[in-house]
């Protein structure tokens, strides 16, 4: 184990708190007994071209300073690597984090974690979802949330988590079902219509929204979930019991546990980790170990 590792900052991860997470976090890490040198970029591709060269310089650990979409680049450059990876979570979505229960919003004792892991146990291996050369770790999102963030992305005003409500309520007004085709594993190819369909490798997604509320990260599989047509007055009932899990039992919902999904559907695009992949047809495939996360218990 080098004695050297990366603190791979967003600055303005949950409205600011990114960038005043590194200090204590590079402090307690010092402490500790390690190196440590800081890389931002000027835009996302910068970062991720960044973190790369150091991994393969070999850093002890990149350590990922921000939200899910920090720890989803910080993915891409050490899945299937020996690098391992931590996470200083202080975004406004947490999801990663939950799901390896790892501290949130606390980047002191995050920052403890890493250290005790790193000179312990090296990490755990964790399970990665992949779509392409992409990887994920939480959950890849299409039908009715992608169309939200469609929507919501386009939007110049509101701003901030509010133009996302407004978003919702613009595509509930439009809501209907979506044809889909899809796959599981290597079985018949089916049609199914559908509000939205869930692969999880972790559970929940959008800060908390326990979609997949069954998912684990260590069992080489995804859990599907699929919510079939529903009315808006079905839906809106429904999705306050999203953050308990409790959705997976309503009639409209089935799931599935398998190690590949293909996806088709007109006209939607799949996002993981929050982050858009792009139009469907996808195929996403689970990477049993892709990754060691620091920290996690």
């Amino acid at each position: 184990m080098t004695c050297d590792i990366t603190l791979f900052v967003n600055p303005t991860a949950g409205r600011g708190r990114g960038a005043h997470a590194t200090q204590p976090a590079a402090r307690a890490l010092r402490e500790a007994g390690f190196g440590v040198r800081t890389v931002l970029g000027l835009d996302a591709e910068d970062a991720l071209r960044r973190a790369r060269e150091a991994v393969a310089a070999g850093t002890g650990a990149l350590i990922a300073v921000g939200g899910d979409g920090m720890t989803s680049l910080a993915l891409q450059a050490v899945a299937g690597t020996d690098t391992p990876l931590g996470v200083v979570a202080v975004g406004t979505g947490n999801d990663f984090a939950q799901a390896t229960g790892l501290p949130v919003r606390d980047p002191v004792a995050a920052a403890h974690r890493i250290a005790a892991s790193l000179k312990e146990d090296g990490g755990r291996p964790v399970d990665l979802g992949r779509v392409g050369d992409t990887w994920f770790g939480t959950v890849l999102a299409s039908g009715f949330d992608s169309r939200v963030n469609d929507r919501g992305n386009r939007m110049r005003w509101p701003t901030g988590r509010f133009r996302y409500d407004v978003a919702m309520v613009a595509e509930l007004a439009a809501l209907r079902p979506i044809p889909y085709r899809i796959r599981l594993d290597d079985g018949p190819e089916r049609e199914v219509e559908a509000t939205l369909i869930a692969v999880g490798n972790g559970s929940s997604y959008g800060g908390g929204m326990r979609i997949c509320g069954d998912a684990r990260l260590d069992d080489g599989l995804f859990d599907i979930t699929v919510v079939g047509p529903c009315s808006r007055a079905t839906l809106l009932r429904v999705f306050p019991r999203v953050y308990r899990g409790t959705h997976l039992s309503h009639p409209k919902v089935t799931t599935h546990r398998v190690a590949s999904v293909t996806l088709s559907a007109e006209g939607l695009t799949g996002y993981a980790d929050g982050e858009p992949l792009g139009p469907l047809p996808l195929t996403a495939r689970t990477v049993p170990g892709a990754v060691r996360v620091l920290g996690v218990r």
